[in-house]
């Protein structure tokens, strides 16, 4: 079972950027895709960008091109580095496996995009 601590979240003003970080608690990382996923308020929680163990990528369409996954295997960390924020991309985000476990959600970070 992987556990999962997300942080970096904030306000920031549309057009800025954020690096949210995802540290996870297993000795087998490396073997897992992972995913960060996000909530926004009255919405469905959605995958935004998934990254294998070999380091291949997806993202939703909705942040191809200003979004980008990262891991560092050795640290058991995952990262998303967002660029030209949108207001839309207000939400709660997650990290976790691709597809998710239900026993990993965690707190989540709140990223805010405003004015």
């Amino acid at each position: 079972q992987v556990q999962v601590v997300e942080s970096g979240g904030g306000l920031v003003q549309p057009g800025g950027s954020l690096r949210l970080s995802c540290a996870a608690s297993t000795i087998i990382f490396s073997i897992y895709t992972m995913g960060w996923y996000r909530q926004a308020p009255g919405k469905q929680r959605e995958l935004v960008a998934a990254i294998t163990g070999g380091g291949s990528t997806r993202y939703a369409d909705s942040v191809k091109g200003r979004f980008t996954i990262s891991r560092d295997n050795a640290k058991n960390t995952v990262y998303l580095q967002m660029n030209s924020l949108k207001p839309e991309d207000t939400a709660v985000y997650y990290c976790n496996t691709e597809p998710p476990s239900v026993r990993t959600w965690g707190q989540g970070t709140q990223v805010t995009v405003s004015s």
